[in-house]
């Protein structure tokens, strides 16, 4: 564990030792955030191809930092936690959020893990955490002692939210790519202190959206007027609030009916008990045939009492031993081998 108290007028990352590779990570990417250059260099997830470098200059990081703080009212001296890596967009923000509005920030190795007794003796509550489903799902009593957290990487599981929703911290989820330097827009999950909130994802004050011929989400940034045109399909309910549908690239066409493997796959949380996901195989007749891909050791599946259409029930059910995923635990549709 490695804390770093950007509040103290006389931090200073330089005096640090790092005992693991992950603290070096960390101290890499301060002493490149303090140097001379205006920009840095990030990397997109992989989830839907291979990871690709991508150029941000630190004023944009910055804005980016102080749009998450303004919508979450985070201020100087909270104690935050850095539980990702630095590799990727989601940790290199967390840093840059502490060090921008002065919070103190707990770093402790990544892991999908958290127990609470480790932080208890340094903040109670953690007033701002950012984690991946997986990590919130293996970590609830740790999640229990944050005051705000956000979750992104993945779309919650239904036995996720039910396991939220006793809480009464602020919990949300993101709408996030790299090219937008994290996210743009959150959506807050129901609780016991917050029963009635917004169902949609909530764009931030400072971007704008809009939908393209395709139906798919358009962003205008604050970042250098950069508009992001993106491949996720959306229901633009007014000009600040969204619902997600699904990708555009995953879309499948049997026998000339588009269908959503998002969607789908929201219908069958209740049906299946490990991972899946719905995608398609080529098919002389249909042109695709949908099929459900589960993860794990084969198991009885039944769909019968599933509300859907004649055209979205699964052709065929595949069992694999794992899916390839990135590292927040977002599944790699795209490497999948049947």
């Amino acid at each position: 564990m490695m804390i770093l108290d950007f509040s103290s007028s006389s931090f200073d990352h330089k005096a640090f030792h790092p005992k693991t590779p992950f603290e070096q990570d960390v101290l890499d990417f301060l002493e490149n955030w303090y140097d001379d250059s205006t920009v840095m260099m990030a990397h997109t997830s992989g989830s839907t191809g291979t990871p690709k470098p991508i150029t941000l200059t630190k004023e944009n990081m910055r804005k980016s930092a102080r749009m998450t703080c303004k919508y979450l009212r985070l201020e100087k001296g909270n104690t935050a936690v850095l539980a990702m890596p630095v590799n990727y967009i989601a940790g290199k923000l967390m840093l840059v959020r502490a060090a921008e509005i002065g919070m103190k920030l707990i770093c402790v190795q990544p892991s999908a893990h958290l127990e609470w007794s480790i932080f208890q003796p340094y903040a109670d509550p953690i007033d701002f955490v950012a984690l991946t489903p997986m990590q919130v799902e293996k970590s609830i009593d740790f999640v229990s002692h944050c005051d705000k957290l956000i979750i992104g990487g993945a779309p919650l599981s239904d036995k996720v939210k039910q396991d939220l929703h006793p809480m009464s911290n602020e919990v949300y989820e993101t709408y996030a790519m790299t090219e937008t330097i994290t996210h743009i827009a959150f959506k807050q999950v129901p609780n016991q202190k917050f029963q009635k909130v917004n169902p949609y994802f909530e764009a931030f004050d400072e971007v704008n959206i809009k939908q393209d011929d395709r139906g798919c989400l358009v962003i205008e940034t604050p970042y250098d007027d950069l508009i992001v045109t993106t491949n996720d399909i959306v229901e633009l309910i007014d000009d600040r609030n969204f619902n997600w549908i699904g990708r555009a690239d995953h879309v499948i066409n049997s026998g000339g009916i588009k269908l959503f493997p998002e969607q789908i796959e929201e219908v069958l949380k209740p049906y299946l008990s490990t991972p899946y996901i719905i995608t398609s195989k080529p098919d002389e007749r249909l042109g695709q045939r949908l099929i459900l891909v589960v993860e794990g050791k084969e198991y009885p599946i039944d769909l019968s009492k599933a509300p859907l259409t004649k055209y979205q029930f699964p052709k065929e059910i595949v069992f694999v031993d794992q899916f390839p995923r990135t590292e927040s635990g977002k599944i790699q549709r795209n490497k999948i081998v049947l």
